[in-house]
């Protein structure tokens, strides 16, 4: 980490995002607060953000997940924690494993 920019470098958010076919606009467009696609793209290249704002990236990735996935698929679905989502967030574990690789498109 650079402590002068507080960058991170990329993010696991921006690889699920990848993974799961998924674009800032779209994360935008699924939340109902108040986030935006510069919030969006800071959180992807890994600039620090504060927990709140993690929090809101996390809600928006859940839903948008949740609405590409079928009905029946939804049942498995297992929700995203801020701590899945940023390498600098307390409690990541670099060594997690996504529960829902099975559900990601191929």
């Amino acid at each position: 980490m650079d402590e002068l920019t507080r960058d991170h470098g990329p993010q696991p958010l921006d690889r699920l995002m990848d993974r799961w076919n998924l674009t800032n606009h779209e994360l935008v467009e699924i939340s109902a607060e108040q986030l935006n696609h510069k919030q969006v793209q800071k959180a992807r290249k890994g600039r620090q953000l504060t927990l709140h704002l993690m929090q809101k990236l996390m809600r928006a990735l859940n839903e948008a997940v949740s609405e590409k996935l079928l009905k029946p698929q939804r049942a498995n679905f297992v929700p995203y924690l801020h701590k899945h989502l940023f390498n600098y967030a307390k409690s990541h574990d670099p060594a997690w494993c996504d529960p829902n690789e099975e559900l990601m498109p191929k």
